[in-house]
């Protein structure tokens, strides 16, 4: 067992032990009329830290009762300083988490139950994509709601393929009309760059393939494809590799890690690059070319309004009602949104996504919005949140598909070792 998951059961130990920590201590008057203060956690940088402290500020102007504590750090460690923090005297009564973890630390009963609120209404989530309001669900119960929403996108050079007088890629177009048209970018730039990105990394490329041919990624608490799935995604990129359509495997590795200053269709040496869309803006600012969003080949509605973190509730908080109340603020509050702007991602909230677009004034970040608009009503149901191990998976999958690009390992190979792997830590 790791430090980090030895702390997450002591943390699930103190909400267990908890006397206030069910809600049915505290009322609607609290977030009126008791003084409280509100100890809240979240990752990001500076960027986000301000905007989240504005909004916080908003929400105690208009209740002046209601004070934060706020601690926020990088992304790496945050969880292992989470699960500690949790299980110490000074819990956090509401925190940052994404899917990752989501299921985790729900199964282990240290998130705080949301559904009596959604049911009553303090938590609102009817503006909210359904797709979207149901991925926060894990065991039938609400446990997250959406900070932000994104979804995976293909972001392109449109002034490289305008140049080359090359059609644009298209919502729905298919994985062969991709190759196709990649090779035609890599001919017509001699090589120098390559049509497409090979994503077999990237497990959220893989989920969307599979999800077009009515498979998901995960079954409950075991993946939910076969060996041969995963050999035919790994040879499929293999042959875009040897046609020329994707590059070689040594220029592929650099992107896979999903650094933004890496990826290839900014750094030039690919047109294409298999991001979220949120991420436009700040991969346009790597580039002076234009770039654009079109999403991933396939029919969209194996797409589905995924979160791009939530907000959850510590199960021990002895203010569940003013936690809930901060969060239907931080979701629902046309003022709220502006403050926060799409840093996050998109405002999940649909109507205040449209009042944030109107004072946007980036072009990237407008495009972000316009793109996300246009392709929710062609999304599908959102899956059940990934199980407990999903991180570790996503290492895996990272793993197999290099030892293919790198010429290591055979697709079948590759694919055989990962599912043994995957399955014996989902069984964990």
């Amino acid at each position: 067992m790791t430090i980090g998951m030895r702390a997450i059961g002591c943390l699930a130990a103190a909400a267990l032990l908890a006397t206030t920590g069910c809600g049915g201590d505290s009322d609607d008057t609290e977030v009126q009329d008791q003084k409280v203060e509100i100890n809240i956690f979240w990752w990001g940088g500076d960027k986000r830290a301000e905007m989240t402290e504005q909004a916080l500020a908003l929400y105690t102007a208009r209740h002046p009762n209601v004070t934060f504590k706020t601690h926020w750090q990088g992304n790496q460690g945050y969880y292992d300083n989470l699960a500690t923090q949790a299980a110490g005297p000074d819990a956090p009564d509401m925190f940052q988490i994404d899917d990752n973890y989501l299921t985790e630390y729900a199964e282990r009963n240290v998130t705080l139950d949301l559904s009596p609120y959604v049911t009553s209404g303090a938590l609102d989530v009817s503006r909210l994509p359904d797709s979207l309001a149901k991925y926060g669900q894990v065991g039938g119960r609400t446990v997250g709601v959406a900070g932000a929403e994104n979804t995976p996108a293909m972001v392109y050079n449109r002034t490289l393929v305008r140049q080359l007088q090359m059609p644009e890629p298209t919502v729905g177009m298919t994985y062969e009309q991709l190759f196709a048209w990649a090779t035609q970018i890599t001919e017509a730039t001699e090589g120098r760059v390559a049509g497409t990105m090979d994503p077999s990394a990237d497990y959220k490329a893989f989920w969307l393939w599979l999800r077009a041919q009515g498979k998901e990624l995960y079954a409950g608490k075991q993946m939910g494809f076969t060996a041969a799935d995963l050999t035919t995604w790994f040879e499929m990129w293999q042959d875009a590799r040897k046609s020329g359509a994707a590059p070689p495997p040594e220029v592929i590795k650099e992107a896979n890690g999903g650094d933004v200053t890496k990826q290839l269709v900014v750094t030039g040496r690919a047109a294409t690059s298999f991001m979220w869309s949120n991420q436009l803006p700040e991969l346009q600012g790597k580039t002076e070319d234009e770039l654009a969003l079109v999403s991933y080949p396939g029919d969209p509605k194996g797409q589905w309004a995924r979160a791009s973190m939530y907000w959850s509730g510590f199960r021990g908080t002895r203010h569940p009602d003013v936690v809930v109340d901060v969060m239907n603020f931080l979701v629902n509050d046309p003022e709220a949104g502006k403050i926060l702007g799409t840093e996050r991602g998109l405002s999940p909230n649909t109507e205040v996504r449209r009042v944030v677009s109107e004072e946007l004034k980036d072009p990237a970040a407008r495009a972000t919005i316009d793109f996300e608009n246009a392709i929710t009503p062609r999304f599908g149901a959102a899956p059940a949140p990934p199980p407990r191990g999903h991180a570790k998976i996503r290492s895996l999958l990272t793993s197999a598909a290099e030892s293919v690009q790198l010429g290591k390992r055979s697709p079948k190979a590759a694919a055989e070792q990962f599912l043994n792997q995957a399955n014996g830590t989902l069984a964990t």
